[in-house]
């Protein structure tokens, strides 16, 4: 059962490679490309990610793009400019585009997170991963468990996971201890892992299926080339367009 899961993935990331699962352009592509280093782009992926729960992740970060592209609305991105305007100022901002989808509440967590960062390190998000030595497990017990109530949402099993994950493919950050870095168990990893035969149906269908998900993809790849950040975008592709039948054949063209 692990080798042919195995050699699923195998075929599975040679099909994403390919561009088969429906081509590899993911919703964080909509962005303004700012210099990798730069505090501006470490604030572009981190605030809307934060808002990335039950919506349509391309829209929201087309919106973010719009959001930062106009004089008017940019100021979101900036922690301090944020706590200095009126609350209906940064709420109409972000509603503005739709980055914020619920006036008052996305309005709060956008505007905590804002206050969080200048607490802690300056408004310049760039410090968390440096205090901590870039370490995926300091920077998560950080978030997770230290100062939960601090980082809303941001500090969730899924979005945590894939906010790390998309700091490291969007920026120049690179971790100590990148194997660490689990799958970010959203929906669409959710059934892609249960399509592999990796969790039952039983399994699919409990209130903790995203850790169960997350164990399931450390313990197959442990001793393995891979990593588990290695399949998340395979698996997202692959279920959101419909999962197209894996073909083995792509593995004799590489």
């Amino acid at each position: 059962m692990r080798d042919e899961i195995l050699k699923n993935v195998d075929i599975l990331i040679a099909m994403w490679k390919k561009g088969l699962l429906g081509g590899e352009i993911m919703p964080e592509d909509a962005n303004p490309h700012f210099a990798e280093d730069s505090l501006e782009n470490y604030l572009y992926f981190t605030l809307p990610m934060a808002l990335n729960y039950q919506r349509n992740s391309y829209t929201l970060w087309e919106a973010a793009l719009k959001t930062i592209n106009d004089e008017t609305t940019r100021f979101v991105f900036d922690p301090y400019e944020v706590l200095k305007r009126d609350v209906e100022e940064v709420q109409d901002a972000l509603c503005k585009y739709k980055v914020a989808l619920q006036r008052n509440k996305q309005t709060e967590i956008w505007i905590k997170l804002c206050q969080t960062f200048v607490d802690f390190f300056d408004g310049d998000v760039r410090k968390l991963f440096d205090v901590h030595d870039n370490d995926v497990n300091k920077i998560r017990d950080f978030i997770q468990k230290e100062n939960k109530i601090r980082f809303p949402y941001l500090s969730g099993t899924k979005i945590c996971n894939y906010w790390l994950f998309v700091i490291y493919q969007y920026t120049n950050r690179r971790y100590k201890n990148i194997e660490c870095l689990t799958v970010a168990p959203d929906t669409h990893v959710v059934k892609a892992t249960h399509r592999l035969g990796l969790i039952s149906d039983e399994e699919l269908q409990k209130s903790d299926v995203q850790l169960i998900v997350i164990d399931r993809w450390n313990e197959l790849f442990e001793g393995t080339k891979y990593k588990p950040i290695d399949i998340h975008t395979p698996l997202w592709l692959w279920s959101r367009n419909g999962f197209k039948t894996l073909d083995e054949s792509v593995l004799n063209e590489e």
